[in-house]
């Protein structure tokens, strides 16, 4: 079958897998669909043939959906990736645009949510139509609006209405270039824009000579909404936030956070108390990496001791692919991996910014 009708769900429910068989047997380019329980048995079924589009369930245990699309995105990337979950946030949607997610939906409870969950992946199914076939989709935020224009490499003008305000954002080619409502211009009036979250839009044709304001990509752009979001979020909630909620949160950001740093494809996180505590992106064994990582750190601790040449820091070391970099500290020892071909000075700048989201 041609790999551009092959579909694969990854979800850790086989009961869902079952209902989404059922209901994507309906797709009118009857894909060849594929099944997965688990991220590596998913990442193994990608390897084995060639898919066109995976579709991800995100609250799943070991390998969460992030750290699946992580892996993916570097190994396999034009294969088009959808998003299904039954969590309802705009901060957790923007992330997952974020890090190269084509689609976010949500799990459908309703004709009309089925429909248009259909519809979303029929028109990644069909990549000969990408660039024109989500258009006539309506989507249920302005950030799925903003995302599909983007997926489908528009040129156009999005004109958007808040009441008495009224805001426009330009495309070219799928990028934003430029933004303004009231007396905003540029990033500052995006941000405001997508701030609102009731309104209707209209799409204008495009006006391929209007001046770049915005020079930061659309996914930077979604990713700095979200840490803004998170901290007026916080401000309002801090009192009634539980500590377990507040670290499952800090948790949850800085995976989400990770896929800005260029060239980075891993990111493990072991503590030195609680032997069961790893905190993982990107890895595919994670107790492996950190039994790996405790070991290898605790050989040169005790190299250090014997030559007595004090403290260890840091470790870094070349691989096959790239660079693997060991970090020693009070509470947690860290393995970072990154590809090869990035400056050392890219590295030592992303090593430092990681370190400091663990110790913060």
């Amino acid at each position: 079958m041609d790999a551009r009708r092959r579909l694969l769900i990854l979800d850790d429910d086989p009961d869902f897998l079952e209902i989404y068989q059922d209901i994507l047997g309906d797709l009118p380019s009857k894909p060849e669909i594929h099944t997965a329980t688990s991220g590596a048995r998913a990442i193994a079924l990608l390897e084995s043939q060639p898919f066109a589009v995976l579709l991800c369930d995100l609250n799943m245990p070991k390998m969460d959906g992030l750290q699946v699309l992580g892996i993916v995105r570097r190994r396999f990337p034009d294969l088009r990736t959808a998003v299904m979950t039954a969590l309802v946030d705009d901060q957790f949607r923007m992330r997952a645009y974020a890090i190269g997610v084509d689609v976010f939906l949500e799990k459908p409870s309703t004709p009309d949510e089925t429909k248009f969950f259909l519809d979303c992946l029929e028109t990644l199914l069909n990549r000969e139509q990408a660039s024109t076939g989500f258009r006539g989709v309506q989507s249920k935020t302005l950030v799925d609006i903003l995302q599909l224009e983007g997926l489908s490499q528009s040129s156009s003008v999005l004109r958007i209405n808040h009441g008495a305000n009224e805001g426009k954002i330009w495309f070219l080619n799928g990028d934003i270039v430029d933004a303004i409502t009231l007396d905003l211009t540029g990033e500052s009036a995006f941000y405001k824009i997508l701030s609102w979250k009731t309104g209707s839009f209209e799409i204008l044709p495009p006006e391929p000579d209007r001046p770049r304001t915005i020079q930061h990509s659309f996914q930077s752009l979604l990713l700095e909404t979200a840490h803004a979001m998170d901290e007026v979020k916080g401000q309002e909630t801090e009192a009634a936030t539980t500590p377990e909620h507040a670290a499952a949160i800090t948790a949850a950001e800085r995976m989400a956070s990770l896929s800005r740093y260029e060239g980075l494809e891993f990111v493990l996180a072991a503590s030195v108390e609680d032997k069961q505590r790893v905190e993982s992106w990107g890895t595919e064994n994670q107790q492996e990496v950190a039994n790996w990582t405790r070991e290898t750190l605790r050989q040169f601790r005790a190299l250090g001791e014997r030559l007595q040449v004090g403290q260890l820091r840091q470790v870094v070391g070349q691989r096959t692919q790239g660079h693997v970099i060991l970090i020693s500290t009070a509470s947690l020892d860290l393995c970072l991996g990154f590809q090869s071909g990035v400056s050392v000075e890219k590295i030592n700048e992303a090593t430092q910014r990681i370190l400091a989201q663990w110790d913060s």
